[in-house]
C-alpha cells in the first residue's frame, strides 16, 4: 500500500477501479493479519483469522487476475469503460451494480502505465496475494504440527 500511495501521489499514476478494489483487498488482508498477530489465537480462532485472511487474499488475487486479463487483450477487444467514474457510481448506484460494472466493463483498466521487471502493478499484486496465501497455509500447517507435538 505504501508504494501504491507513492505511485498515486508522487508519480501521479491514479488508480483505476480495479486498482481500488485491489487496494481494498490488500488493506483487508493487512488488517486481519495484524489483528490475528496481536491476538495470537489458538484452536478455532486460528482458523477464523486464516479464513478471513485467505478470503481477502483470494479476492485480491481474483481482481488482480481480471486486471491482468484486461491488460492482455488486444485494443479492439477491450470492453467499454462504462463512462462513469468509480466515485460517481458509488454515489449513485447500489454496491452490487458498482461491482458488476467495474468487474465486467472496465476498459480504462486495460492500459499499462507502470512496469517493474516487465510486470505491471496488478501482476505484482497477484504475486503478492498468492505468496501471502501460501504463507497463511504454511503457517496453519506448522501451527497444527506444533500443537500435535505439544500434545504428545
Amino acid at each position: 500500500m505504501g508504494y501504491a500511495l507513492y505511485a498515486e501521489h508522487v508519480l501521479e499514476l491514479y488508480p483505476c477501479p480495479l486498482c481500488v478494489f485491489q487496494r481494498i483487498a490488500v488493506i483487508a488482508l493487512g488488517v486481519v493479519s495484524l489483528v490475528g498477530m496481536l491476538h495470537n489465537p489458538y484452536g478455532a480462532m486460528r482458523w477464523f483469522y486464516a479464513g478471513w485472511a485467505g478470503l481477502a487474499a483470494n479476492l485480491g488475487a481474483l481482481v488482480a487476475g481480471r486486471h491482468l486479463w484486461l491488460q492482455s487483450l488486444p485494443a479492439d477487444q477491450v470492453p467499454s469503460c462504462g463512462g462513469a467514474s468509480l466515485d460517481y457510481m458509488l454515489d449513485t448506484l447500489p454496491l452490487a451494480d458498482v461491482l458488476k460494472n467495474v468487474l465486467t466493463a472496465s476498459g480504462e483498466c486495460a492500459e499499462v502505465t507502470w512496469q517493474f521487471l516487465g510486470l505491471s502493478m496488478p501482476a505484482w499484486v497477484l504475486i503478492a496475494m498468492l505468496a501471502l496465501e501460501a504463507w497463511i497455509v504454511i503457517g496453519l500447517l506448522l501451527s497444527l504440527r506444533r500443537d500435535e507435538a505439544v500434545a504428545a
